[in-house]
């Protein structure tokens, strides 16, 4: 018999002599692979353990052991690549290990940070700082847009973090999530104290039961002291009461942190000993306060399903926190839903794939039980609010009720002139099966599809709906897009329409000009007073109709020289308080088509505030600029300089042009008036009349209302 390949050679669990001999042998082959001489010398082992009888009846075995136990081995042989090694088999969590927390804050408090300094603590590779903001518009812009789940280890525990956005137009991506948890961390900046999303959030924590852990952050800087720390805690003290909160909830532990240098604190400090800083003491409240799901793993699976997610390979994964029983891979699982008929079952099906995000990176896993919050893949239908179940369960979960939308805006097929030069995605078909995937991923969206390939996209603001069309841009899509509208209501015959509550931050001299913007937006002051700790500051909240703070963001900042800050989230549906005054002047139309000129835009500028720069392309219809005045004017910007023969002093002048205002797309959808659209290709933003003919916008000016 020749000798034996290398592909055999391993580990094997012999304990006979002959047994571990050939081990021996066999390891030393594969790790020197020194060529003839030491498979003469195998050969010769091999003759040797032939000559007995253990070989003789051994020898299959051996070999199939060989080759089964030691995969890595062969893999230094074989010219293929080696599979991703299979995740360890094992039972699901003891319930009683799980603890599964949000993390809720206003915006710009430090709830991402906070999460960075969690994973490091608990040993995960953090690649950069806010680890956790993934998607790139995040990171452009500095927010958390979407809701992350992720997990870390602490002193035998799973801790499930849910990292959540701040913004109140992402406030959808907090009420889906809250139901997952049984604990949350309530981030409060110690110099700001709670904002407007503070009690925002604090409400939806609440209202779920939740006992949410406070964390006064930023405590490191100077102007906080002691004192404001005590004022800030009995502020969110009386929040937490005006919210109903029960006698147990309103007897929270407080912690004091610094998020940025790492460390928190159970007493108030701004500089700890070395050793103690770091997270070590939140980690151990969230395991001491936050209680561990109440489940059982006997039962029936289900699971209802809070996020979703797409993956090239994968299909749809689903992610959710289970609710009763066992998970695994190989399981048949159903996706049910309740409708007013009852139970409806929308697939059947196998689960291919569970996943859990561990630290930042995901790892594969073989079960999961009542209690966790895992990722699974298998099935294609359902989505987030439906029920996944074992195939003999038919009762599904109650869903997340999610506060109404209060803005809308209607997308539709690009039909300017200049369509079609810069996209891919050009067809209402197109337009409508994008929006319609974003709908099933944010439930806080609502698509509903209108007239010759237009749709109604309702939202909580203009910030979630631009990111929308932002990302809808850098996917090659070209639409366009109307001005935002109120969504009202109407009750008992009385006009209502949603209502937002404002906290502007102000320096004293800016005080004048604001209240008297916000005056024409129909606000109503609340309160009014100093900032503590900041001298010449000023702090107001105020009451002001949604449709008054479209577009307001950006006249805000440049009325305050950038040194103001707004937060806004909604309130409630109140009284109509009547039209809004003078919010906007009139606009510069352009009458002609080509490319705009030096010359014609030089005459222009004593007209108004220019949109355009020399080289760009016109047509018909597209507003180039700001009118000085509150009416609108008809110009031209193509016009070209008049070429002679004649040489005179004074013709060949440079022009020198002021510095256009170039529109992002929040300041463009803040601005258009309801008469006018936004051209959104993947290169440009460009406003435009809804009638480019001259001679038709006047016909629909003069036409009366109905």
């Amino acid at each position: 018999m020749s000798c034996l390949s290398p592909l055999y050679f391993g580990k094997t669990e012999e304990s006979e002599e002959q047994g571990e001999a050939r081990v021996t042998t066999a390891a030393i082959l594969h790790t020197e692979m020194a060529g003839p001489l030491l498979r003469s010398l195998w050969c010769t082992s091999r003759s040797f353990l032939s000559s007995s009888s253990y070989y003789a009846s051994r020898h299959s075995k051996l070999r199939i052991s060989l080759f089964t136990r030691v995969p890595g081995l062969s893999r230094g042989f074989s010219a293929a690549p080696a599979p991703a090694p299979a995740a360890a088999p094992g039972s699901p969590l003891d319930p009683s290990r799980l603890r599964n927390v949000a993390v809720i804050a206003h915006v710009d408090h430090g709830k991402t940070t906070l999460m960075d300094r969690l994973l490091r603590q608990c040993g995960a590779d953090i690649p950069h700082e806010r680890a956790l903001d993934s998607i790139t518009l995040e990171r452009e812009r500095g927010i958390t847009i979407a809701s992350k789940v992720t997990s870390i280890s602490w002193k035998g525990s799973e801790l499930n973090m849910v990292d959540t956005p701040g913004h109140a137009d992402f406030g959808g991506e907090v009420e889906r999530v809250v139901g997952m948890v049984e604990g949350a961390i309530l981030v409060v900046d110690a110099g700001e104290g709670p904002l407007a999303q503070t009690k925002f959030v604090l409400a939806k924590a609440l209202k779920y039961g939740l006992r949410p852990i406070l964390l006064l952050n930023k405590v490191d800087r100077p102007a906080v002291s002691e004192e404001r720390c005590n004022e800030v805690e009995s502020l969110v003290f009386d929040l937490f009461a005006n919210l109903g909160a029960s006698e147990e909830q309103l007897d929270f532990p407080v912690l004091y942190a610094s998020a940025k240098e790492g460390w928190a604190s159970s007493t108030f400090t701004k500089n700890p000993p070395d050793e103690a800083k770091n997270m070590s003491e939140l980690l151990d409240a969230i395991i001491k306060h936050v209680p561990p799901p109440t489940a059982s793993l006997e039962a029936p699976f289900q699971m209802l399903v809070s996020m979703m997610e797409r993956d090239f390979y994968l299909g749809r994964i689903l992610t959710g926190r289970i609710s009763l029983g066992v998970i695994r891979i190989g399981d048949r699982v159903h996706g049910i839903r309740n409708t007013p008929s009852g139970v409806e079952k929308i697939e059947e099906g196998k689960v291919v794939k569970l996943m859990k995000k561990k630290g930042t990176n995901i790892s594969l896993v073989d079960s999961a039980g009542a209690g966790d919050i895992i990722s699974m893949a298998g099935l294609s239908s359902p989505s987030i609010g439906h029920t996944v179940a074992n195939v003999e369960v038919m009762t599904a979960l109650p869903t997340v009720e999610l506060d109404p939308p209060t803005i809308s805006m209607t997308f539709g097929v690009n039909d300017s002139p200049l369509a079609g030069r810069d996209g891919t995605h050009l067809t209402g078909g197109k337009i409508g099966d994008r929006l319609m995937a974003e709908a099933e991923t944010n439930l806080a969206i609502n698509v509903i599809p209108g007239m010759s390939d237009s749709y109604e996209v309702q939202g909580r603001g203009e910030l979630q709906l631009g990111i929308l069309i932002e990302n809808m841009r850098r996917e090659g899509f070209e639409l366009s897009v109307s001005p935002p509208k109120v969504m009202y209501k109407t009750e008992n015959r009385e006009k209502l329409e949603p209502l937002e509550e404002v906290t502007i931050e102000v320096n004293e001299e800016h005080v004048g000009l604001v209240m008297e913007a916000l005056s024409h937006r129909r606000a109503e002051v609340i309160d009014m007073g100093p900032v503590p700790g900041n001298v010449g500051r000023t702090r107001m909240s105020l009451t002001c109709p949604s449709r008054g703070l479209v577009g307001y963001r950006c006249v805000f900042s440049s009325d305050t020289r950038g040194t103001g800050f707004m937060h806004r989230a909604f309130l409630t549906y109140s009284k109509y308080r009547g039209p809004l005054g003078n919010v906007r002047k009139g606009v510069l139309v352009s009458m002609g088509n080509g490319t705009i000129t030096a010359h014609a835009l030089m005459s222009l500028e004593a007209r108004g505030t220019l949109f355009v720069t020399p080289g760009m392309e016109t047509y018909d219809g597209m507003i180039v600029g700001e009118h000085s005045r509150d009416t609108d004017l008809d110009v031209n910007p193509v016009r070209a300089k008049e070429l002679t023969n004649v040489r005179a002093a004074g013709k060949d002048e440079n022009v020198k042009l002021s510095p256009p205002r170039l529109m992002t797309l929040e300041e463009a959808i803040g601005y258009v008036a309801s008469d006018e659209f936004i051209e959104v290709t993947p290169k440009a933003i460009r406003l435009r009349k809804r009638y480019l003919d001259a001679n038709k916008r006047k016909m629909m000016r003069n036409k009366p209302k109905e």
